[in-house]
């Protein structure tokens, strides 16, 4: 049993312990008060100097351990913003706690070994808006790393050699002129009718956008009751693609969309942009690390209690697994592979070579923002993949800095692609 092991195995209770508390007070993006707070308290206590207010955030921290020469600088990003009305249903608990605890175990295996270096652990709120580490980066807090690392809970166990998609947020608000809706209709210039008109034009849009763009749109609550003329309404647009040109593309089409509603309502829109990301910059170099490192650590082993709560969620929500409900390390793919979803973390891997691992927090088949994943998030089954995550996190980082070559070939390939 190896440092980084021995570490996580002595400290299981106490992280299980912390990632329960979050799962139990989920907070939502820029509100995760408990939440920062409980993972800074554990780091500050684990021997690292915390500074809150990050990039001026409330509920943003930056965790910092040094040894030796400081060199080189390792960032650890971790989240732990839950959705609104299913809380954990993305597994923040579970990601801020197995990044602190890859942190620690890392600490002490420097230590052990006598490695120069300097661990940094950044609490990244509002990952669900898009938002904390875009905000972060633009303000230059990733900077001066020299690789940034972290994981994500999904349903498999594997390098991430995904290209996340590059996301335009944005608010279209409207603003008519208020009538009452029965005696003099005509005196009104409806903002819902605008938002509508928008979104129908956004509909006919997707016919002609490229394939893998996607648009997604939610009203926001104008609590204006139907016998008055609404004289506000507001959309939020989430517009992706997993290459950036296409995303702005579609997005100044969306943009056109809700002008035109306002020309033909007589009313007046806002465009608001929330949040702005490329797609996901890879790194085949880190890959293979981290790979090689994740060989070497056993995957999760599951009680019969635990696989029939697998068998149970998997009729009850209906997953698509074929009763094989977990499975090993999966192989490395040769390229890398486009998935449909966005995370803010793709803008650091612009700045910095950075690495994302997936480990299993819930059975096969689990979808992300489901309550599926949510109930696994909070049991045995989410425990065990975020301390297997914690583990290889640190197994490939102690390797990366065994093998300083390494860290150099993947700052060439950073900087090599586009």
């Amino acid at each position: 049993m190896n440092t980084i092991e021995k570490w996580i195995s002595s400290h299981r209770e106490e992280l299980i312990r912390t990632a329960q508390f979050l799962y139990e007070n989920p907070e939502t993006a820029y509100g995760e008060i408990k939440s920062s707070q409980c993972l800074a308290k554990y780091l500050e206590a684990q021997g690292f100097e915390v500074a809150y207010r990050t990039a001026g955030i409330n509920t943003a921290f930056t965790a910092v351990w040094k040894n030796r020469t400081g060199e080189p600088i390792i960032g650890f990003l971790a989240e732990y913003d839950a959705l609104p009305e299913i809380g954990h249903a993305c597994g923040h608990n579970l990601l801020g706690t197995g990044v602190c605890a890859a942190a620690c175990a890392l600490k002490a295996d420097m230590k052990e070994r006598q490695m120069s270096g300097t661990i940094r652990v950044y609490g990244c709120p509002a990952e669900e808006m898009m938002s904390g580490k875009i905000v972060m980066n633009e303000q230059g807090v990733f900077d001066d790393l020299d690789v940034a690392v972290m994981w994500h809970p999904f349903d498999r166990n594997r390098v991430s050699n995904d290209v996340w998609q590059s996301q335009d947020i944005k608010n279209y608000i409207f603003r008519g002129v208020s009538a009452h809706a029965a005696k003099s209709p005509e005196t009104g210039r409806s903002a819902l009718d605008a938002a509508e008109l928008m979104n129908i034009g956004v509909n006919y849009l997707r016919e002609h956008v490229p394939g893998d763009v996607q648009m997604h749109y939610a009203y926001a609550d104008n609590g204006i009751p139907a016998n008055v003329v609404p004289d506000y309404a507001k959309t939020n647009y989430f517009i992706r693609s997993s290459k950036r040109e296409r995303t702005e593309d579609a997005s100044a089409r969306v943009d056109a969309c809700a002008k035109g509603a306002a020309m033909m309502t007589g009313t007046s829109v806002e465009i608001e942009l929330v949040a702005s990301c490329r797609e996901m910059k890879v790194n085949r170099v880190l890959a293979e690390v981290y790979y090689e490192a994740m060989t070497r650590v056993p995957v999760p082993e599951y009680t019969e209690d635990e696989l029939l709560y697998a068998q149970k969620i998997t009729e009850e929500a209906g997953l698509v697994n074929r009763g094989q409900y977990f499975a090993g390390l999966e192989p490395l793919e040769k390229e890398p592979v486009t998935i449909s979803i966005g995370t803010d973390a793709s803008e650091v891997s612009h700045t910095v070579p950075l690495i994302t691992l997936s480990a299993a927090t819930m059975c096969r088949g689990t979808p992300l923002h489901h309550r599926a994943a949510a109930k696994q998030a909070g049991m045995s089954i989410g425990h065990k993949g975020m301390l297997y995550a914690a583990r290889c996190m640190a197994e490939g980082t102690g390797l990366l800095l065994e093998k300083p070559e390494k860290l150099q070939k993947a700052w060439e390939y950073h900087r090599s692609t586009s």
